[in-house]
């Protein structure tokens, strides 16, 4: 059994998918780009701006589900240029203060609607 989730202060999604999905107790978020979820346009074309948007728009979809960014236990972070890891670093580093969760960070060709970054995460409901 699992249930799907969805927020209105998160980005729809941009294909056949769901925001995220809640399966004994595990949440599966998709990936996430740096759209504005009102307009749903990129926020940016800095990457930093983009990233910051993207936690943003996590946080929103954990907050649907009763979770915070405390319950996320990995993240996946994909990049168009490599070279920008540090700048996103200070940006997730905010978010994510006392306890990290495992982290997995791969340069792409592209991501969808011309991002610069996207994450995917997974978090363990309390």
């Amino acid at each position: 059994m699992h249930e799907t989730i969805f927020t209105r202060f998160a980005p729809a999604p941009v294909g056949p998918y769901s925001q995220a999905v809640l399966a004994n107790g595990v949440l599966y978020g998709a990936g996430q780009i740096g759209l504005d979820p009102v307009s749903s346009a990129l926020v940016s074309s800095d990457t930093a701006v983009q990233a910051e948007q993207v936690l943003r728009n996590i946080e929103a979809v954990l907050s649907a589900a009763g979770a915070s960014m405390r319950d996320v236990v990995r993240v996946t972070v994909y990049l168009v240029d490599l070279s920008e890891f540090a700048a996103v670093g200070v940006v997730y580093a905010r978010y994510f203060p006392d306890r990290p969760p495992a982290r997995t960070t791969v340069q792409v060709a592209a991501l969808p609607l011309g991002g610069r970054v996207e994450m995917d995460f997974t978090a363990v409901l309390p």
